[in-house]
């Protein structure tokens, strides 16, 4: 089943419409009177879209990249080649490429790259480097462990996808983006899809990162936070797990398709996002008070699980997955009640990331009223 981007009515797929319109009223009124410059939004069940809305200075065919949100999508190719007989999580990445081997990273496995505890979670690769495939190989073979594998959660910002990436492209002879656009992609009519987006076409169908709180002129972006993609060169190179653009009715119905497109194999989507750990991102292993809520793991994707930390809604059943992005991004589905939602936004703080009161409100107020659409 091809996902249709025709609107239904939401009471035809059991989304009470009540619902839905206070949730669209949340977050257009952080556009017209806070602080995004725009956001889209789009909910979907039973492989249908019952909302897909976009405020501010964007339209319906505006593209927003992804950042963390589009973790979900790199998850589900690798769920795909695993469901296919292509991958299994407990090989070496080293039996695949080899030339990660060097310094001691000979034991890491697929599982412990898609769980983000294989040790090296801040391992460089920058910009131009990252588009050269020789010299991502060498930088590969360069990074050093920072803990033993499979010993500590700490999420593995860019390196894990760069590894992910390349395990798709030995295992299927595509690189990642081709993969993307012929295989997942393509079949399902998510023409907005797409990892590399050259810079000329950028303007007019990307969404510009736009600062939510710069007073004046001369001040900066922290260039170390997702600040970095704002530059048209980095964001055509391609870093998989954030570089990603889409609309959000595409990342919507990309979640629905996982379930209802015959695309992925039986049981494979289950055991993508079955829990391999339950823990705090930092590795601090907070299992009480203090600390904040822990995160549980699937296949690169984060599951709600009893905590539903990382951003995830709590009004959601445990087996909801998905990513939050930085700063003001989401997109989930609930298995048990079949809806998926997405919401992308361009605006982004100075320092990347928004820790103000007022900032943790907004994601999880709008994460909860989406998980809770389903009527009944």
């Amino acid at each position: 089943m091809t996902p249709d981007h025709t609107l239904v009515a939401p009471e035809t797929v059991g989304v009470d419409p009540h619902r839905l319109d206070v949730l669209l009223r949340r977050v257009r009124l952080e556009v017209e009177h806070g602080p995004l410059p725009s956001a889209q939004v789009a909910v979907a069940r039973g492989g249908r879209l019952v909302a897909f809305e976009t405020w501010g200075d964007a339209d319906r065919g505006t593209r927003y990249v992804l950042q963390s949100v589009g973790r979900s999508i790199v998850a589900g190719v690798v769920w795909k080649l695993i469901g296919d007989g292509l991958l299994d999580v407990n090989e070496q990445v080293a039996a695949i490429i080899p030339e990660f081997a060097p310094n001691g990273k000979e034991t890491v496995t697929v599982e412990q790259v898609l769980t983000h505890t294989a040790g090296f979670p801040f391992a460089p690769l920058g910009h131009p480097k990252m588009l050269d495939r020789e010299q991502r190989l060498a930088a590969f073979g360069r990074w050093r462990l920072d803990y033993p594998p499979g010993s500590r959660f700490q999420f593995h910002l860019t390196s894990a996808a760069w590894l992910v990436a390349e395990i798709v492209e030995r295992r299927t002879g595509l690189s990642f983006a081709d993969h993307l656009r012929e295989h997942i992609a393509g079949p399902l009519g998510l023409s907005s899809l797409e990892l590399g987006v050259p810079v000329e076409r950028q303007p007019g169908t990307v969404a510009p990162m736009t600062a939510t709180d710069r007073t004046s002129d001369d001040q900066e972006a922290d260039p170390w936070g997702p600040w970095y993609l704002s530059d048209p060169h980095v964001l055509a190179a391609g870093e998989p797990s954030h570089a990603l653009v889409a609309t959000a009715a595409d990342v919507a119905l990309y979640f629905q398709a996982l379930e209802h497109s015959g695309l992925w194999k039986p049981g494979a989507v289950a055991e993508g996002t079955r829990i391999r750990l339950t823990d705090h991102p930092h590795g601090e292993r907070v299992y009480g008070g203090g600390g904040g809520p822990r995160t549980s793991m699937g296949l690169f994707v984060t599951v709600a699980g009893p905590d539903a930390g990382s951003g995830l809604p709590s009004t959601g059943s445990a087996a909801l997955f998905g990513s939050a992005g930085a700063a003001y991004q989401l997109g989930f589905m609930d298995p048990e009640t079949g809806l998926s939602f997405a919401c992308l936004s361009n605006g982004y703080p100075l320092a990347g990331y928004d820790h103000s009161p007022r900032g943790k409100a907004l994601l999880t107020n709008v994460a909860n009223l989406a998980a809770d659409l389903v009527a009944g």
